[in-house]
């Protein structure tokens, strides 16, 4: 008997391993030759495939380098934030070809192109493969789903994020900007001057209007929540500046327990913040005013089956509203508050544009909270907002992943191949914006967005394309208004002499060194 056991075994083992090495040459070498073929025949130029590795090193070399000095005061910021891109797209043209170990990556730097990708007309696009380490962080929101799962979602929570909705939501703006521009006021000053870092400061005030915004009379629950997930956030960045290796994060480290720890901590308080919420709204005890509130509203959430697991035809499960619930820091906090410092920044290195928001601000809002209506009139201060969007998109690219062949445009992008959307190379592309395309012009969106590139080109991107444009764009520009036109109608703004110039990607777009900046009371 125990011979016949070890004979199974041997030609087990015979069988499978033939098969294990097919398989591996297959994945290491024919699969990305076939690819790299494929794009010759189009005459897509690239590096060369290098089996595993591919160009990985030289990536990392160059954004090290890069990363090491800090620039001048200029707006030319894409040599140091995305070294590699511009290099290869230099080199090779704006559809090239680089490699990511097997998998190829397609730099598609055209406005045309990205629009269509980015429309997924036919469905053959997705994201990106997400790494487990990476997915702690959301597990079913919006960001991470595709196809009928995520059109379910977006439709469930649209009516959340519809601008008369949004006017509800102003006080927990202008309360949070009051409470910030009152520390500052508080801070020990000289002759009415105070040094704030600006990269601090808005991390904690959009971390405070998400919360109110987003769970209202929950709002200490929510912030306790938010300041649970920000731990989480730079443990997972910790994490993900390792190499990836499957089954690593099931190791029992330190910080893998403390990943698992947070990760359950934060779930068992929205669980009851939404909870609650659900019984409010069933009672009639509280008001539907507030992010959450409108999502149960729309998903008819009372009716929230027992089992948390289970799916509705056309509702959200307990589980996804808590899902949700964590996208709206993610998507809602970290964007907004990079959007934001390099506004003040911006605005620091250009007193004479300052000079014209305050100008307006002061016409329109006088010392006044901004209203709602008062916020369509501040023309000066949008068109600084989108000029800042365009030369420090707090998203620098965006990704998808061709799962099926698909012809795009002129070329075909065969299945397997994942796409680089470099939206801040597109930002600063003088064929696109023309020859002043690396100077700070508020001018050039005097029209509006659709008129503001050269020949009226519309490539601007800080917010996606097509269906899948960020939900929360006109939530972040009211708060960014708000933000901007509060401060400036009590402080003038100065780059301070500790202040060094050196924005880099850490998920978005962000100060190395801090963003000091001298506030001086008016």
């Amino acid at each position: 008997m125990e011979n016949c056991v070890l004979n199974l075994l041997a030609l087990s083992s015979l069988i499978l391993l033939p098969y294990g090495v097919a398989k591996a040459f297959y994945t290491i070498w024919w699969k990305p030759k076939s690819l790299e073929r494929n794009f010759k025949q189009q005459g897509i130029k690239g590096t060369l495939y290098r089996p595993l590795v591919g160009d990985v090193k030289e990536y990392v070399t160059m954004i090290t380098e890069a990363w090491d000095k800090p620039l001048n005061l200029t707006h030319q910021i894409v040599p140091r934030v995305d070294p590699f891109t511009l290099a290869t797209v230099q080199k090779y043209g704006n559809i090239s070809v680089v490699w990511f170990g097997t998998t190829p990556r397609l730099t598609i730097k055209d406005p045309e192109l990205m629009k269509e990708i980015l429309s997924n007309k036919l469905g053959h696009f997705s994201k990106p493969f997400i790494s487990p380490v990476i997915r702690i962080l959301t597990r079913a929101g919006l960001t991470v789903l595709d196809g009928e799962e995520w059109a379910r979602h977006r439709r469930i929570i649209n009516p959340a994020f519809h601008l008369e909705r949004l006017k509800d939501m102003i006080p927990a703006f202008t309360v949070s900007c009051s409470k910030m521009i009152g520390e500052w006021k508080s801070l020990d000053v000289t002759h009415g001057t105070c040094e704030v870092d600006m990269w601090v400061e808005f991390q904690k005030l959009t971390a405070d209007v998400i919360s109110r915004a987003a769970f209202g009379s929950s709002y200490e629950e929510g912030k306790k929540m938010f300041e649970l997930q920000k731990e989480l956030i730079l443990l997972t960045l910790e994490a993900m500046q390792s190499m990836y290796i499957p089954g690593l994060r099931f190791v029992p480290t330190k910080t893998n327990r403390r990943r698992k720890q947070l990760d359950k901590e934060i779930t068992l308080i929205l669980k009851e913040i939404v909870q609650n919420k659900m019984n409010a709204m069933k009672t009639g005890q509280t008001k539907v005013d507030d992010l959450l509130g409108l999502m149960l509203q729309s998903n008819n959430q009372n009716n929230l089956p027992e089992h948390t697991t289970s799916k509705k035809s056309n509702g959200l499960t307990l589980d996804e509203v808590i899902e949700e619930c964590k996208q709206f820091y993610l998507a809602g906090q970290e964007t907004t508050s990079s959007w934001l410092t390099w506004t003040i920044i911006v605005l620091a290195m250009h007193p004479e544009w300052q000079e014209k928001a305050r100008d307006e601000i002061l016409e329109v809002c006088g010392k006044k909270e901004p209203s709602f209506e008062a916020l369509s009139h501040l023309k000066i201060v949008t068109m600084i907002l989108n000029e800042v969007l365009r030369l420090y998109p707090p998203v620098i690219a965006q990704y998808q992943h061709a799962y099926k062949e698909t012809k795009i445009g002129h070329i075909t992008i065969p299945a397997g191949v994942d796409l680089n959307l470099p939206t801040l190379l597109l930002h600063h592309d003088p064929a696109l914006w023309g020859d002043d395309a690396e100077e700070f012009k508020p001018e050039r969106f005097s029209e509006g967005i659709s008129k503001a590139g050269k020949d009226n080109q519309l490539a601007f991107f800080p917010f996606g394309w097509g269906p899948r444009t960020c939900i929360g764009q006109n939530f972040a520009m009211i708060e960014a208004k708000i933000a901007v036109a509060m401060i400036l109608q009590h402080f003038s703004l100065e780059l301070s002499s500790s202040y060094t110039h050196a924005p880099y990607t850490v998920m978005t777009l962000q100060p190395q060194h801090g963003a000091h900046v001298k506030l001086h009371q008016l």
